[in-house]
């Protein structure tokens, strides 16, 4: 790859994020109830030190609060970091001039005059990917931005984002995509082959299951608000994983079920971006980072997560 298209990509030295969904959001992890401001403030300080330091947000986290609490810590901090957000596909969202203004708007909360990579959130139902990929391509054009990426796209969706770029002199950097040992969906439908073809990150969110695979959720303990709600029929069924992942932490010299479970991502080739909410959070997420899963420890991980979908 020509140098000047390289310099359009996630770097390649950067394994992990750190996911800031939870940064001012109510609805789903109750910001503002059981973790406050300074929290995610010490979870920003504690990522940096871990030698982690992209963020990835979005201007729906929080109703913008994200961004501007990322964009506060990154100010108090004065050291480099690595910026991803993302444009909101709201249905009345249909030009470009919306598209920059949005883009704008984040970069306002930010504090910044360029963002490392921005992404678009999901499809839009009436806005084909090839006019998404076009108002990236004008971002990249006039410097606002200096990658581009997709979220929530298909294999149909993330080719022709690719080619459309392509033809404007870009590539497409990332997807960003839901996937963990409890949802390997991108597998199955051939979005994860098409990223590899054409040369497109995968960033992995929610590479935790949203909390499930850390081994402290179960029928009797669930997870509190939408997400008990959200994953009450797969509960029961998430033991045999669980003991899998526990298994091969112990013998990794006391590794926990969710740093196995970060680190089975790495081994498939993704830029996981788990949330954290504090300090404690961030720094367990670290320890998925200077080692890796053997290909047999991968194999039994594949098979206990493959039961678990027959078994739905």
């Amino acid at each position: 790859m020509e140098q000047e298209s390289a310099s359009h990509l996630i770097p390649a030295e950067i394994e992990i994020g750190t996911g800031t969904w939870a940064w001012g959001d109510k609805l789903v992890w109750g910001f503002g109830s059981n973790y406050s401001e300074s929290d995610v403030r010490e979870a920003f300080n504690a990522s940096m030190q871990s030698g982690v330091t992209l963020f990835d947000t979005a201007e729906i986290y929080g109703f913008g609060t994200s961004e501007r609490l990322l964009g506060q810590f990154i100010r108090e901090s004065g050291q480099p970091v690595y910026v991803a957000t993302k444009f909101f596909p709201a249905p009345w969202r249909l030009t470009a001039r919306q598209f920059l203004s949005a883009l704008r708007g984040s970069l306002k909360r930010l504090s910044m005059t360029q963002v490392d990579l921005y992404q678009i959130h999901a499809p839009m139902l009436l806005t084909p990917a090839e006019v998404t990929a076009a108002w990236l391509a004008n971002a990249l054009d006039a410097g606002l931005i200096r990658a581009a990426g997709v979220s929530n796209f298909n294999r149909e969706q993330t080719i022709r984002s690719h080619h459309a770029l392509e033809r404007r002199g870009y590539p497409l950097a990332s997807n960003q995509v839901e996937y963990s040992l409890i949802n390997r969906e991108i597998e199955r439908d051939g979005t994860m082959q098409a990223c590899r073809e054409h040369g497109v990150r995968i960033i992995a969110y929610s590479p935790l299951g949203m909390g499930l695979l850390t081994g402290k959720y179960s029928v009797e303990n669930p997870p509190s608000g939408s997400r008990g709600r959200q994953f009450r029929r797969l509960l029961p069924k998430l033991p045999p994983l669980i003991e899998a992942l526990t298994a091969i932490g112990e013998a990794r010299d006391g590794k926990s079920p969710a740093q196995v479970a970060l680190n089975w991502t790495l081994c498939k080739g993704t830029l996981p971006i788990p949330g954290a909410k504090n300090a404690r959070q961030m720094e367990h997420n670290a320890g998925a980072l200077g080692w890796r899963l053997t290909d047999d420890e991968v194999a039994r991980l594949d098979e206990a997560s493959a039961a678990l979908r027959d078994e739905s």
